[in-house]
């Protein structure tokens, strides 16, 4: 999508909408504070508060964007703050506002797999069960795909979908708000996969010592 934007470059919407999510960052770290020992390793405290935070965007402003996209409903039709939310985004991807089949079908997934996934991750992580590292890496794993099946069509087929004049909806909206849950999610399997492939030499090294 080209052409000018008439409406201003940060509008009420946009405020209130960073501000939640700035809101949503306070609550995340304040629950690692509050829910991890002071000995936990820093990685396992920006896991907790990435994971928290992941768990609250899901279920929060990607829940109600499947709430305003399902049997027949579609943001650009509706209102209501969450509503008025979507439109704003709407005018950097139109796809959520209209209710794009791929991009419900990858939020279904999103809001219904990786939010309980990431609860349950963190379940594990206040448990200190080192399971949780394969759930870590399985989670990262979809969401990095689900990065990709977003953004890699509309790219395909010449990005008809998209409006980059706005520096607000091209810098925050479409790149950082995307770029991290592809940065972050890698960074967390780097560190996952140093945890697991550790433990499976350490008992390699145990099995052959026994028969030797």
């Amino acid at each position: 999508m080209s052409g000018s934007d008439s409406l201003p470059i940060f509008t009420a919407t946009s405020a209130y909408s960073l501000a939640f999510v700035a809101v949503v960052g306070v609550v995340a770290y304040g629950s690692a504070k509050t829910l991890l020992p002071k000995t936990a390793r820093w990685q396992d405290k920006a896991t907790w508060i990435w994971l928290a935070f992941d768990a609250m965007i899901h279920f929060t402003f990607e829940g109600s964007f499947l709430y305003l996209s399902v049997f027949g409903r579609q943001a650009n039709t509706s209102v209501g703050p969450f509503a008025e939310m979507w439109k704003e985004y709407a005018r950097a991807d139109a796809r959520w506002g209209f209710a794009d089949p791929t991009v419900v079908s990858l939020e279904l997934l999103t809001v219904l797999g990786a939010g309980p996934l990431c609860c349950y991750i963190l379940k594990k992580l206040a448990q200190d069960d080192p399971a949780r590292h394969y759930w870590i890496v399985v989670l990262s794993t979809a969401e990095i795909y689900g990065g990709w099946m977003t953004f890699c069509p509309e790219w395909l087929t010449g990005s008809p979908n998209l409006n980059t004049s706005n520096v607000l909806h091209f810098w925050i909206y479409l790149v950082f708000m995307n770029v991290i849950w592809v940065v972050i999610p890698l960074w967390l399997m780097v560190d996952s996969y140093g945890h697991i492939a550790k433990s499976l030499r350490l008992a390699q090294t145990a099995s052959r010592a026994k028969r030797n």
